[in-house]
């Protein structure tokens, strides 16, 4: 039993950014096999994958995002304790895992955890959010005047947290997912139905509700966050399918358990601003 296993999906990816990915997880002591899933129209980037503990995947399609990922979580699924869901454009220290895996051995009832994201200038990422409504995503996707509805991504994205304390969080960016196959045995592996985009949104939410998905500042990653449906027109379609496609599985207006479950998170986010607060005032006296 390997302790954990891992997956990076890529798709004519850039072979620099792929080799810094794949060595940030080789690199650690505790890691087993590295499953590299390639969507690309051709094999070229098998020539970088040609390392020991990787294996190599061409799929000489598209698959998208999660059922690619699935490929390799349905291999590893009774193969490791732990696995890994990567981004290409993520890199990170060694001790970065054996942090996040000593945190997952002592938080049992965890079934996905996720470190602090940093920009490679180590700017925060605003990586933690609740579950999603429509108007969420419509302003923070199109919504020019960003100013006028500040308070409302702040309250989505979580701002007022800190980000500076372990939170149970109902929605883990997709970029690093540090999943307990125990878990996944329970709730199921990626909904295949989203090609790309709001297949990370859907599995936190199905891990949330039967365990905790929790966010861990003890440890840090890079991702460089290239927002490509920004600058996509065809991914920008992509995304808004996936968020058809969400709201038409779990409720539009009418989602009366992402109510609860916000209304809990952000219940836990003031409570910790409160206790920030008092902290501080006691320190000052």
């Amino acid at each position: 039993m390997e302790k954990i296993t891992a997956s990076i999906v890529v798709y004519k990816t850039d072979p620099f950014l792929l080799k810094r990915a794949m060595a940030s997880f080789l690199n650690s002591s505790l890691t087993g096999t590295l499953t590299i899933i390639d969507n690309s129209p051709d094999d070229r980037l098998q020539h970088y994958c040609s390392i020991p503990g990787v294996t190599y995947i061409f799929n000489n399609e598209n698959l998208g995002y999660g059922k690619a990922h699935n490929i390799a979580l349905r291999q590893n699924l009774d193969q490791s304790i732990y696995h890994l869901v990567l981004n290409p454009d993520v890199y990170f220290n060694p001790s970065t895992l054996e942090k996040i895996f000593d945190f997952m051995e002592e938080q049992p009832q965890a079934g996905l955890a996720m470190p602090k994201v940093l920009n490679a200038d180590h700017e925060l990422q605003m990586a933690c959010k609740l579950l999603p409504t429509p108007v969420d995503l419509a302003i923070r996707r199109f919504f020019p005047f960003k100013e006028l509805v500040s308070k409302a991504l702040e309250r989505y994205e979580m701002k007022e947290s800190g980000y500076d304390r372990i939170m149970n969080v109902p929605f883990l960016s997709g970029c690093f997912m540090f999943l307990r196959m125990q878990a996944l045995k329970q709730t199921g592996l990626f909904d295949e139905r989203f090609f790309l985009y709001a297949e990370d949104t859907d599995l936190s939410r199905r891990i949330h509700l039967q365990f905790e998905t929790l966010f861990f500042p003890g440890a840090e990653i890079i991702h460089l966050h290239a927002r490509g449906s920004y600058k996509d027109f065809y991914l920008t379609l992509q995304n808004l399918k996936s968020a058809v496609q969400y709201f038409s599985k779990w409720g539009w207006i009418f989602d009366t358990e992402r109510r609860i479950i916000n209304q809990r998170a952000l219940s836990s986010m003031n409570f910790i601003a409160l206790e920030n607060t008092t902290i501080g005032k006691i320190r000052v006296a």
